[in-house]
């Protein structure tokens, strides 16, 4: 069984992949997407995405990161993803799923699921210029609008030559309303040979078995569910219980340490809001927390409130 981290643009950036792979359990993360347009873009960009480029590609803890890139012109993509690979990215992955409206209006992500023709463009250009040892992946939903093109588009991604696929098991307009169809998976597995990986609406250890059943898919990609319950790729492989919420204060104040350094300190206040409305999901005590330090917006103020906590 092989979990892997979501890409999760504005959510899940080094510091967060660091954190959560230190907690554990995860083989590979895929980093925000990179967007591209209709350039090379300089090294400085992949470096601010993905500072572990500069440790050979791996988190601080050892785990492996793939650049992803986010785009709709098969050539610049091409030689942005050698560019990545040559800096230290573990691949390439392709980004077909992104649901934002500003990234759809520019033709990026998931709107390109109504043009399979495309889809092979890209990946075929993508594939075809990076050396063979190196994977190339990409991620989709069932659809755009609706599934009637999830077979096209899936099969138009094998007979590009990528090595891999996850599936998002919802389309662009399901956007991330429950449920997630992970039965359409399964379907889709039955007419391609490519690896599948499962991914969408998996928050406990049950939801990943239903998932595995109904996708018919041993692998699974975690997103949303990671940040309401930290330790969900250790709990899904059946290694561990629910992280007790004393240990997840002690993130809370780890990451307050990772973020108020340097110039992404001012995000802070809202980046540690916006985890405290996952949590919730799971924690009473990051509800009641979270309305602590919901009018806060000084980070020393809101660090004295997390101390308190502990």
């Amino acid at each position: 069984m092989q979990v892997i981290l979501a890409p999760m643009e504005g959510v899940v950036d080094h510091l967060m992949r660091d954190m959560l792979s230190k907690v554990g359990g995860f083989d590979l993360c895929v980093t925000e997407f990179v967007r591209v347009v209709n350039c090379l873009l300089p090294k400085k960009v992949f470096y601010r995405l993905c500072p572990e480029l500069h440790n050979d590609g791996f988190t601080p803890n050892g785990t492996p990161v793939r650049v992803q890139l986010l785009g709709q012109h098969p050539q610049p993509l091409a030689e942005n993803a050698m560019r990545a690979v040559e800096l230290g990215s573990h691949g390439v992955d392709l980004n077909f799923g992104c649901p934002a409206k500003t990234v759809n209006k520019s033709k990026g992500g998931a709107v390109l699921l109504r043009e399979p023709q495309t889809l092979y463009d890209i990946v075929s250009a993508v594939r075809q210029a990076v050396p063979k040892e190196h994977k190339v992946t990409a991620k989709m939903r069932l659809g755009f609008d609706d599934k009637s093109l999830a077979f096209e588009n899936a099969a138009a991604i094998e007979a590009a030559g990528a090595d891999l696929l996850v599936i998002h098991a919802r389309t662009k307009v399901e956007g991330y309303k429950p449920p997630a169809y992970w039965s359409w998976i399964a379907d889709i597995k039955q007419k391609v040979d490519i690896p599948i990986i499962a991914n969408g609406e998996i928050w406990s250890f049950d939801d990943a078995v239903n998932c595995q059943q109904q996708s018919n898919c041993q692998n699974i990609m975690l997103g949303r569910g990671i940040l309401a319950m930290p330790n969900l790729a250790q709990v899904v492989r059946g290694e561990q219980n629910v992280m007790p919420w004393s240990q997840v204060n002690q993130l809370l104040i780890d990451y307050s340490g990772y973020e108020l350094f340097g110039d992404k300190g001012k995000y802070f206040p809202n980046r540690l809001k916006q985890w405290l409305g996952y949590l919730s999901r799971q924690y009473p005590e990051a509800q009641a927390l979270f309305m602590q330090v919901r009018r806060l917006s000084d980070s020393g103020e809101i660090v004295r409130v997390l101390h308190q906590q502990s």
